[in-house]
């Protein structure tokens, strides 16, 4: 699992650690059951705080994506997987009708806007909105 964290992000050191590891995981770039990191070793890694990885994991926990077995360490946990998906889908949603109320406020067409999200997906922008 190789994570990134940027210092001079706007986001929260621990956010983008818990994000690349949310999303990882909803992408099955990490396998159900598998062992994350330790918190400290993580940590090192990423020559940031344990409070920071701390937090992080007890974040992802509280959602549901990963669980830890005291003494074993700190696994994958896929039980809900659709929930999961849906509730990112739900947060991507709302971040799409944010983009569609602005596209709107300029008089941006349809055309113009799905154009533009298939060029940032990396899709043929010909095919994709048809």
């Amino acid at each position: 699992m190789q994570i990134l964290i940027s210092n001079t992000s706007g986001e929260p050191l621990y956010e983008q650690i818990e994000n690349q590891i949310k999303n990882a995981i909803l992408a099955g770039g990490i396998a159900q059951g598998e062992q994350l990191p330790s918190i400290r070793f993580l940590a090192k890694e990423l020559r940031v705080s344990i409070i920071t990885t701390k937090r992080a994991y007890e974040n992802l926990e509280q959602q549901g994506f990963i669980k830890t077995v005291q003494g074993k360490g700190t696994f994958v946990s896929l039980d809900n997987l659709e929930r999961l998906r849906e509730i990112s889908l739900s947060q991507i949603e709302e971040e799409l009708d944010k983009a569609v109320t602005r596209a709107k406020s300029i008089g941006l067409p349809l055309a113009r806007l799905c154009e533009r999200l298939s060029i940032l997906y990396g899709e043929d922008s010909e095919d994709a909105c048809d």
